[in-house]
């Protein structure tokens, strides 16, 4: 027995570079009409353990649990624009350029001497992780393209820092909603439904394949 599949997003805001990359960005190529994404490859590894001394960067595991598979989405949104002064304390800033790094790093923990049916269940989970992982690149491509060119109202005594918390916080907009859109946990729960957490004899694969049909319906 062990706790639905948990999916941990981790969110890491790139600090936005300085106003030399920006005058760089635009003077040499001008404004990118799209976003740059980089979805790089997922990394996967497989770790046993012992049930009565777990290692200490396992993530705990539930009551009743003897497995699991813990995946992490990652996104890191760096956003680029230019600032018009209007005057002392007034400014406009266009959006320039959007470029997101998106990653994904599964992890099964399986006790030592785990049967093959516990360990080819929390492959199920690792395969939809992966299945939804592939639609990535176009979700933030999607989400990240109407920022390009929007403009944003900043006033205050420091435009300068103003400008910058303004690009940062559109990072993180990106970012949140990259992680709301991209979301297998109904597909993973319903996998847990079908195989009744690895208790009975359904086949890992087809459970899958099955969850995620009926998720995104």
């Amino acid at each position: 027995m062990r706790r639905p599949f948990a999916t941990v997003v981790v969110l890491a805001a790139l600090f936005i570079v300085g106003s030399a990359w920006r005058k760089q960005s635009l003077s040499s190529h001008g404004e990118s009409a799209l976003p740059v994404i980089e979805r790089r490859a997922p990394v996967f590894a497989q770790r046993s353990f012992d049930p009565a001394n777990p290692p200490a960067d396992m993530p705990p595991l539930g009551q009743g649990e003897e497995a699991e598979c813990d995946s992490s989405f990652v996104s890191d949104a760096n956003v680029g624009g230019r600032m018009r002064k209007i005057d002392a304390s007034n400014a406009t800033v266009t959006i320039t350029q959007v470029k997101v790094a998106l990653e994904l790093k599964v992890t099964i923990w399986v006790p030592n001497r785990a049967t093959q049916h516990v360990i080819e269940h929390e492959e199920g989970h690792r395969e939809i992780s992966e299945r939804y992982y592939q639609l990535a690149g176009k979700i933030a491509a999607e989400i990240a393209a109407p920022y390009i060119g929007s403009k944003i109202a900043i006033s205050g005594s420091d435009l300068n820092a103003e400008f910058r918390q303004a690009l940062l916080q559109r990072s993180k907009d990106i970012m949140a909603e990259y992680n709301e859109r991209l979301n297998p946990g109904p597909a993973q729960q319903r996998y847990d439904d079908l195989t009744d957490h690895s208790r009975n004899d359904r086949n890992a694969k087809e459970a899958a394949a099955q969850a995620i049909r009926e998720a995104q319906m």
